[in-house]
């Protein structure tokens, strides 16, 4: 778990104004330890991603929800997806080789 304070610190060009911000709009959502706010990896790793999306990209912060809501719901549905293969990975072959056969063909992309 990382605290506040240390992760401002890590991040160069994270200000802790943004920081609060993101806390207060739920866009990050770090735990409480006593008075301290501390977060863990993923935690870490979302407001790395905030930085990118705000900083580098120029993002602006009425999108930042926007943006975030999206990546969340590609995060669940790659999440259900997976759960989805290991559940039919787990049928027998005659199961497995029907829902292959229901499938419709895949397309290729166009380069």
């Amino acid at each position: 778990m990382t605290r506040l304070e240390d992760l401002v610190a890590a991040i160069a060009a994270l200000q802790r104004a943004d920081l609060e911000r993101w806390i207060g709009e739920a866009l990050v959502s770090p735990q409480r330890e006593g008075e301290a706010v501390v977060f863990s990896d993923m935690d870490c790793a979302r407001v790395r991603l905030l930085c990118t999306l705000r900083y580098d990209l120029e993002i602006d912060h009425d999108a930042l929800a926007v943006v975030m809501s999206l990546t969340d719901q590609l995060y669940d549905a790659r999440r259900k997806l997976r759960a989805l293969s290991a559940a039919v990975a787990r049928q027998d072959a005659a199961v497995r080789d029907a829902i292959l056969a229901a499938l419709p063909p895949v397309e290729d992309a166009a380069p």
